[in-house]
């Protein structure tokens, strides 16, 4: 199995989200000749996949997408040509993430005896509600959730390697709504001005500092990304104000209690304000263990680097995955991940088959 062609053969599925493109039907093709059995589980509009094939050992699972987001302009190649120039793979997913999905299974080829699974979802780069989240819940009515699993984002920095993820940041999403009355500013005591109680508002969470930072997260922080009162007049109070904010928040917070605390606050300097939230995502940790270890170890013994393991970045389906099983992430460098010309060294990907083999090597058998 060669884990360059079949990226090249994934990356020629035009699959943006939610549309498959047919890049399942390849991987299913793929992991049948290696003896899994491939389940097909459509939800919604959205085509995933969960491959199993039986073996000694531990239940190693790789997690990760085969839809990608559009290509937008400016590509000197064709964006669904899984073209190899000068030793470059190009292709939209080459590192985000069909990549990272062929090391894999050419890894999975070099060891026929392990017992291993994959978990594909169409959805991650979308809304994500009819993606991994649903084929877990099948996994586990089915009884087949891992041992460990690992998704293939492209997790590394500079050079192969550098960073395994072994958490996330929760992210919350809130939109604050202020009514008042409008009237002319220069009769402010026949108007009520929202903005004045929503500015106090966000200044008080502004002001709050969070939490200093845990042992494997940043310092949580709140970041106010939007006010708006449609007012194209410079003499008119408006009657309404509105404003949008984010929280990625570490393990000492969760989606509830900053709920609460917003409502709080809101409720101190704008009693009839209305509040929004949505949590795309709990923060999560996989603590250092044997598991991880064995991860580092297979990627120090491959590239030469030892790896950092950290919590940095955005959202990940590793957050849904985290609930039900330890996790971690480790792919190629991320450089140009949605970006046009998105592509990978082939050797970089060859290496990468080199180490998800070593792993399973370490963990299942």
């Amino acid at each position: 199995m060669d884990g360059v062609v079949l990226a090249q053969e994934l990356l020629r599925c035009r699959s943006v989200t939610p549309a498959d493109g047919g890049a399942q039907a390849v991987l299913a093709v793929a992991l049948e000749r290696l003896g899994f059995s491939v389940t097909k589980l459509r939800f919604g509009a959205i085509e995933n996949l969960f491959a199993e094939r039986p073996g000694a050992g531990k239940h190693l699972c790789f997690a990760g997408h085969t839809d990608v987001v559009p290509p937008g302009p400016g590509w000197g190649h064709d964006p669904f040509g899984g073209v190899v120039q000068d030793g470059m793979l190009y292709g939209r997913g080459a590192v985000d993430m069909k990549g990272g999905i062929a090391a894999f299974v050419a890894a999975a080829a070099k060891h026929p005896g392990a017992h291993l699974s994959l978990l594909i979802t169409g959805d991650e780069e979308g809304d994500a509600t009819d993606g991994t989240v649903r084929v877990l819940e099948w996994m586990e009515a089915a009884q087949k959730i891992p041992d460990f699993c690992v998704v293939g984002e492209p997790t590394s920095k500079n050079r192969l390697g550098d960073v395994v993820k072994i958490g996330r940041r929760g992210s919350l999403n809130a939109r604050i709504a202020v009514t008042g009355r409008q009237g002319h500013a220069a009769y402010p005591h026949l108007a009520d001005n929202p903005i004045h109680r929503l500015v106090p508002a966000l200044a008080a969470m502004i002001a709050r500092r969070l939490d200093e930072g845990t042992e494997w997260f940043e310092p949580s922080a709140l970041q106010v990304t939007s006010v708006d009162v449609g007012n194209p007049a410079t003499n008119v109070i408006p009657g309404a104000a509105t404003a949008r904010l984010n929280i990625r928040f570490n393990d000492r917070h969760n989606a509830a209690g900053l709920t609460g605390w917003l409502e709080e606050t809101l409720a101190l300097h704008a009693p009839h304000g209305e509040l929004e939230v949505r949590c795309s995502g709990e923060a999560f940790l996989t603590r250092p263990g044997a598991h991880t270890a064995a991860l580092c170890q297979a990627i120090a013994r491959t590239t030469g680097v030892t790896p950092e393991q950290n919590t940095g970045g955005g959202t990940s389906d590793a957050r849904f995955i985290a609930r039900y099983c330890p996790v971690a992430e480790f792919g190629l460098v991320g450089a140009t991940m949605h970006q046009a010309d998105e592509c990978v060294p082939v050797a970089e990907l060859r290496q990468l088959v080199d180490v998800y083999a070593a792993f399973i090597g370490e963990f299942c058998v």
